[in-house]
């Protein structure tokens, strides 16, 4: 898989390009400057992007208006944004982009095969949030929530959904069969009336509305 890096720390970049490419990944550019992304997206055509919001010059959200540029021009390359902190509107703004799209934290990038397994399940199109941000929504709270016609099961399976994770990985952590998770994702989808479309598409809308009600 072509990967293209975008971080301005350069000991991270070089640790991430290092950790990639010994995972069997193809480290086909980097950089430390989110005005040079795009034109390298343009020139090596990665299947994914893992780029830093916040860069050089003013660290705010460089990256992520690099991401939006790339996301609007090639909407088939899979994008990992990462953050030193939990920000919430703008994890909520990337799932809202579409599929093929991923949230992480810096510090959570300690388990190899956990960071690698985030970066195959976002260029397989899935969308994963880091699970400190989940925790953080759910610990939220709102007067009106629209995940209250849920019971506490549906809510487990929802946030863990929310993390990226497929049927048999919910199962997994959960202690129940597949077969178990599929009726809770069917209910789910049921309960928060959610349009009739291709069921990958209708996963997103399920993270989409619990991140909304946290």
């Amino acid at each position: 898989m072509r990967v293209i890096l975008a971080e301005d720390d350069v000991l991270l970049r070089e640790g991430l390009a290092s950790l990639l490419e010994r995972s069997g990944f193809e480290v086909v550019g980097q950089t430390g400057d989110a005005a040079l992304l795009l034109p390298l997206v343009r020139e090596t055509k990665p299947e994914l992007v893992v780029v830093d919001v916040r860069m050089p010059p003013t660290h705010t959200t460089e990256g992520l208006q690099a991401a939006r540029e790339i996301r609007e021009e090639f909407p088939e390359i899979a994008i990992l944004v990462l953050s030193a902190h939990i920000e919430v509107e703008h994890a909520m703004e990337l799932l809202a982009s579409g599929r093929g799209i991923g949230y992480q934290l810096k510090s959570r990038i300690t388990d190899v095969n956990e960071f690698v397994d985030t970066l195959q399940r976002v260029a397989r199109g899935g969308s994963v949030v880091d699970p400190a941000l989940v925790r953080e929504l759910v610990t939220a709270s709102r007067r009106s929530d629209p995940l209250a016609v849920l019971s506490t099961r549906e809510q487990e399976v929802l946030a863990l959904m929310a993390e990226g994770r497929s049927n048999a990985g919910i199962a997994h952590r959960l202690w129940i069969t597949e077969g178990t998770v599929e009726k809770h994702v069917r209910s789910v989808l049921t309960k928060l009336d959610l349009p009739e479309t291709e069921d990958d598409h209708r996963r997103i809308l399920a993270v989409l509305t619990f991140l909304e009600a946290r």
